[in-house]
């Protein structure tokens, strides 16, 4: 190998043994990742059914789609803690049990509380897994390629919601209907929820047999044990760089325990409630409204092949994510999303507009025929196109960026829970809403999406290519301009 300095310059490249083994130990984490998009998603195929069995109203049937967020949000809070008491990979394992024994209760529910109770449990799984696989990412990434790594996270979140549609449609079609018999006298609908065992037993799994986080183990006293990690995955030449940053990262987050989140801005730091806002402008456009209730959404407009329509745009989803990570460090964050505002308003707007032309039979049914129909499935996915690239990855990357040190940690839950707790509301509030008024429901959405171009306008600076000290500051001058003065 040839070197610059003591670090060989092709360390890092794919086929270096160290980037080869860092890849391989993100993937496996990254499957708690997986867990979360198929979780997300999951029961699309199954709302209808699900609503017809059990015999629910439109309040109940958004309250069993979305319980499973509340569950998210509580596993979220208390992952970080459990993570560095236990370690990371018992946190693992633990969300893993969870979201497999939700799996198996949902597919068996005999009513809708016994549902919404395993929903519950899955939900605490997945908050869990949602908190620890990228901190493990994070911590097992040797630092020069950090980001390339972190991004696998998104990445597999978007693999888990296409598996999830994309199995909706397998077990729909080889039953001949959700609400058909499939296998051992369980219907289709059941056997949806069911295959979320396998990923579940899958991660499981691997955490026993990946190696412990080394940050965890040097907050432990076992500093050894990390270096043996790290000798595989770092060059020898970085190697006590690498151990030295995580022991002063550790003593660092020792001296800000104690710090707070109180401000003067409603009883926060201006910057968090940045980080709020950010989160619920994400979630206030009604993104997981096209991947939790579109095959009922398009039943209704008239589309026989609704759940292939449903693993299309998740494909979709996949690629768009995948455009958004290759541009964010060239492009930038503020260009990007800018223009995913402008797309998601406009494709918004034009669904909002082709469902003023919608009719309603004697059965209650809605129906849209052409030219809206296809102009309605068309705006669905250039909305999806416009989220995936823009706000869906880069929400998550601003909000690693913005916060200063002392306060990342705590200031990250914040925002991680106002994500949950937005994206509850939109799930809960869509089924009632949707059968009062759908130009409506989806003209609120495009006011938000508009909303955020202006945010971002005036109150996100860019931070491409900035170190984390330096992004730091962009938010806090006018703080500091205050203090000075006061």
């Amino acid at each position: 190998m040839s070197s610059s300095g003591a670090i060989p310059i092709d360390a890092f490249s794919a086929r270096s043994p160290y980037s080869r083994r860092a890849i391989g130990l993100a993937v496996a984490a990254a499957v708690g990742g997986f867990l979360f998009g198929f979780d997300s998603s999951v029961i699309n195929g199954a709302v209808e059914s699900i609503q017809g069995d059990f015999a629910l109203n439109d309040f109940v049937t958004g309250l069993v789609v979305a319980i499973a967020l509340l569950g998210c949000a509580a596993g979220a809070l208390i992952a970080g803690s459990l993570a560095d008491r236990w370690g990371r990979l018992r946190v693992m394992l633990l969300g893993s049990i969870m979201f497999f024994a939700s799996s198996v209760g949902a597919g068996l529910a005999v009513g809708v509380w016994d549902l919404g109770f395993w929903r519950v449990i899955g939900g605490l799984g997945i908050g869990i897994a949602s908190v620890v696989a990228p901190a493990y990412i994070a911590e097992i990434s040797p630092r020069q390629i950090r980001g390339g790594l972190a991004s696998l996270q998104q990445l597999a979140i978007t693999l888990g919601i296409f598996v999830a549609l994309l199995s909706d449609f397998v077990l729909e079609g080889a039953a001949g209907g959700p609400d058909n018999v499939l296998w051992l006298g369980l219907e289709a609908w059941r056997w949806m929820f069911l295959v979320g065992a396998i990923p579940a037993a899958v991660y499981g799994i691997l955490s026993f047999t990946l190696p412990e986080s080394p940050r965890y183990l040097i907050s432990q006293g076992r500093a050894d044990e990390a270096r043996a990690i790290f000798t595989r995955l770092v060059p020898p030449a970085d190697l006590d760089k690498t151990i030295n940053e995580i022991t002063t990262a550790i003593d660092e987050d020792k001296k800000n325990k104690g710090v707070s989140l109180r401000g003067p801005v409603f009883g926060l730091q201006g910057i968090v409630w940045i980080g709020i806002i950010l989160s619920v402008f994400q979630q206030f456009v009604g993104i997981n409204v096209i991947f939790y209730y579109s095959t009922s959404l398009w039943n209704s407009v008239g589309f026989t092949n609704s759940a292939f329509i449903s693993v299309v745009t998740s494909i979709v989803n996949v690629l768009v994510t995948l455009i958004a990570i290759f541009l964010v460090d060239r492009v930038g964050r503020r260009p990007i999303l800018l223009s995913g505002s402008v797309v998601m308003a406009l494709s918004l707007g034009a669904m909002a507009l082709a469902f003023t032309f919608s009719t309603t039979n004697d059965k209650g049914e809605v129906t849209l025929g052409a030219p809206w129909g296809p102009i309605a499935l068309v705006a669905a996915n250039l909305f999806v196109i416009g989220f995936g690239a823009s706000w869906g990855p880069l929400v998550w990357v601003l909000l690693g960026e913005i916060f200063p040190s002392r306060i990342r940690g705590k200031a990250l839950g914040v925002a991680a829970g106002a994500q949950w707790i937005a994206n509850f509301l939109i799930t809960v509030s869509f089924p009632a809403m949707s059968s009062w008024s759908l130009p409506l429901t989806y003209g609120m959405y495009a006011g938000f999406a508009a909303l955020s171009f202006f945010f971002i306008l005036w109150k996100i600076p860019e931070t491409k290519g900035m170190d984390l000290e330096q992004t730091e500051t962009l938010f806090h001058k006018p703080a500091k301009a205050a203090e000075a003065s006061g």
